[in-house]
């Protein structure tokens, strides 16, 4: 008995099957738009567009940016007891790259979509979900307890080949003997990783990224990309080779022959047991929305300090306190803030505009590259007819597609008969360099994304255009930072992390890469940096 079927009984409901419909003879219309972050507000950070401040007031402390780090930070801040602190968030909801949208149908993520088990260095980690009840409790040897309807339900990955589709993403329709040997050498590779520990006894590869291993040996990986790793080691295999490709399009939005070898090997090393042979990714926690299941409980207990349509578009740094200048969006005024501490959650590349001195806020900067996405949610009267092979999976990959596929929004939900539903298509933009790429993104039309991806989607569904009830797309110009060979160990992240004057930065663009752990890491050890400067006694949550 899988997952779905353990809840649905414990609910006391009789599992059946769906079947979709027949479909209607003639193609469907449906209509959409594009939403996206408000670059054009942002961009009135480089201009003089912006009124000067009408009004003042004070208070303690000032977080600019209420994505993951901005929400973690403030939720830190909260468990000491602290509550004076106010967040400035661009967009009219906070949440990020974690934001989600809804229909009649369910919730559907406009980005990060899971979050895998964490890890024991996740403590923080660790600690949130076990506020938010999504872990339980402990086993007696110490491991987490989750809440069963928060793992991912299977079937959780399925890959479409040569017309049909395969049980999980590493190929294995019509691959050769050469191909399954060279699994196994990558398998024992990672493996080792996984075992082995520097000097130091740190772990290679870990998350937080900060408490890995500094030996030499392995920091060095970062000089070369991943895919000369694989070549140096013999590994040429071309079903290999698209794997750990599209795992580097998939969580840094790079291919895999401008991502650094160390960062190739912690999207496989990072997680698991110790000797697990496994390289395929293991059971993640999802919700309908993604992450922003997560976002909805923060912002629960953040409401109060939440200040949205709020541009900061100056900081200044004194001896004592720190000026913020801000827009009201909405209003169009702008407003003086004199605070004690303050907690810069935006993009790293977004800072240096912020601050009085520009050379202050550019140490490090040049460095930063970020990967621009489109996501577009695809509304469904019905599920699309099947090619052969394995079912429907929350995961849904095609092999020959410059896409990452999609995900099934209703995945996750306990109702046995489900008809509408919502796939989330995922699509970094690799195939040029960075500024093309962003380019690309902005001046394509809705019509001409929408005929990209039923293009796309009709190799595995031939007829999805007849059950499309709606198509929105997302674009994301700045999506996740790359981590290009020598960004994360060559000097220049360091150097941005550093604060300015009372001003502390965090963002998960200071790790070199965006996953949940690394947004939340960055946004509590600022706000631990700003308990202990303002003498508020706290335990640690790292």
């Amino acid at each position: 008995m899988n997952r779905r079927q353990f809840l649905i009984s414990t609910a006391g409901v009789a599992a059946s099957s769906f079947h979709s419909c027949a479909h209607r003879d003639k193609a469907n219309s449906f209509a959409g738009e594009i939403l996206g972050a408000s670059q054009n507000i942002g961009h009135l950070l480089r201009g003089n567009q912006i009124p000067r401040p009408t009004s003042k007031w004070k208070v303690p402390v000032v977080i600019v940016g209420g994505g993951m780090a901005g929400l973690s930070a403030g939720w830190k801040l909260k468990k000491a007891g602290f509550d004076k602190f106010e967040i400035l968030e661009l967009e009219s909801e906070c949440g990020g790259n974690s934001r989600f949208g809804e229909n009649q149908a369910t919730a559907y993520p406009w980005g990060a979509h899971y979050v895998p088990l964490p890890t024991p260095e996740s403590k923080a980690v660790r600690e949130l979900f076990a506020e938010l009840g999504i872990i339980q409790g402990y086993s007696p040897t110490g491991e987490p307890l989750y809440e069963e309807k928060y793992l991912c339900f299977s079937p959780q990955e399925r890959l479409y080949r040569y017309g049909r589709w395969q049980e999980g993403l590493l190929p294995l329709l019509a691959v050769s003997r050469k191909d399954l040997e060279q699994y196994d050498r990558f398998r024992d590779l990672i493996a080792g990783y996984r075992t082995r520990r520097g000097r130091d006894g740190c772990k290679p590869f870990a998350i937080p990224m900060e408490f890995s291993s500094r030996d030499r040996e392995f920091l060095d990986l970062d000089r070369i990309s991943i895919r000369e790793f694989l070549v140096t080691k013999g590994l040429d295999s071309v079903p290999l080779h698209w794997y750990v490709n599209y795992a580097c399009r998939d969580d840094y939005g790079t291919e895999y022959s401008e991502v650094s070898a160390w960062a190739g090997i912690h999207y496989f090393a990072s997680r698991g047991n110790e000797g697990d042979t496994e390289i395929e990714n293991s059971t993640v926690l999802t919700w309908p929305e993604g992450n922003g299941w997560i976002v909805k409980r923060l912002r629960s207990q953040l409401e109060k300090q939440i200040r949205p349509n709020s541009l900061v578009f100056h900081l200044v740094p004194g001896k004592r306190s720190t000026f913020v200048e801000y827009l009201d969006v909405q209003r169009q005024q702008s407003t003086r803030v004199e605070a004690e501490q303050v907690i810069v959650a935006c993009p790293r590349q977004f800072a240096r505009y912020l601050l009085s001195d520009a050379k202050e806020g550019a140490q490090g900067v040049e460095a930063f590259e970020y990967a621009p996405w489109m996501v577009a949610n695809l509304s469904l009267r019905e599920f699309p007819a099947e090619r052969a092979g394995v079912p429907l999976a929350w995961d849904n990959v095609l092999y020959d597609s410059p896409s990452l596929g999609y995900v099934v929004a209703t995945h996750q939900s306990l109702r046995t008969h489900i008809r509408e539903t919502v796939f989330t298509y995922y699509y970094p933009l690799t195939a040029s360099p960075v500024r093309e790429e962003r380019t690309r993104l902005l001046e394509t039309d809705w019509h001409s994304w929408s005929q990209f991806i039923l293009k796309d989607l009709g190799k595995p569904h031939p007829q999805i255009e007849r059950v499309v009830t709606r198509m929105d797309i997302f674009r994301w110009g700045h999506a996740m930072v790359r981590p290009n060979p020598g960004f994360l160990w060559g000097g220049a992240r360091g150097e941005a992390a550093e604060p300015v004057g009372q001003i502390r930065f965090a963002h998960s663009d200071l790790s070199g890469f965006s996953i949940f752990e690394e947004a939340q890491y960055r946004g509590v050890v600022a706000a631990e940096q700003v308990l202990h400067a303002l003498r508020i006694p706290f335990t640690s949550s790292l």
